[in-house]
């Protein structure tokens, strides 16, 4: 089980980093209970974790910088996508499942392929909307942690990430978060 501690920033799976506030002790159903308090970066919202329950939300460290590069060169990479069977490529439904399923983990390396199949799918059809705000999502996700871990405001690190995976101009932050 991972032990973070006071100050530290976490990634929280599908809501991004937030830094590990206070320890909590609470009393529920005559037992007591610690909790982390996290306090989301960018988003003005407030949670409790059980501590003995960290492992299972799926809350972790900040990727390392190392690993931050080496997805960055993934990302770079030119890849044929895997053949779909037909119906989940049409079926926005069933790809929306998967991705979400694959989101709520909060695996970096999951999210990174995500945004390269939603950015792949952009370059030869027209997003729908959920699509988009899932795109939206997981850039916003990638954008504030590879700004975090390498230290550059989050319009350099949109730059970076979009320059990886598609030609499109870079556009402000702004247009990237979703809150």
């Amino acid at each position: 089980m991972p032990v973070f501690v006071l100050n530290e920033k976490v990634v929280y799976p599908g809501h991004g980093v937030a830094r590990v506030n206070r320890i909590i002790e609470k009393k529920i159903a005559g037992t007591t209970a610690r909790f982390f308090e996290l306090v989301f970066l960018h988003k003005d919202m407030t949670i409790l974790v059980p501590i003995n329950n960290l492992t299972s939300v799926g809350i972790r460290r900040l990727t390392s910088g190392k690993s931050i590069n080496e997805l960055m060169e993934q990302l770079s990479e030119i890849s044929i996508p895997p053949k779909l069977p037909e119906s989940l490529v049409s079926n926005w439904n069933k790809r929306s499942k998967e991705y979400q399923g694959k989101l709520r983990t909060g695996n970096i390396q999951e999210i990174c392929k995500i945004y390269k199949d939603l950015r792949s799918i952009e370059k030869k059809k027209e997003l729908s909307f959920g699509e988009k705000n899932l795109l939206q999502q997981t850039e916003a996700l990638l954008v504030e942690e590879i700004a975090l871990v390498k230290q550059v405001e989050e319009e350099k690190a949109v730059e970076q990430l979009r320059s990886l995976v598609c030609s499109l101009p870079p556009k402000t932050v702004s247009s990237v978060r979703t809150t």
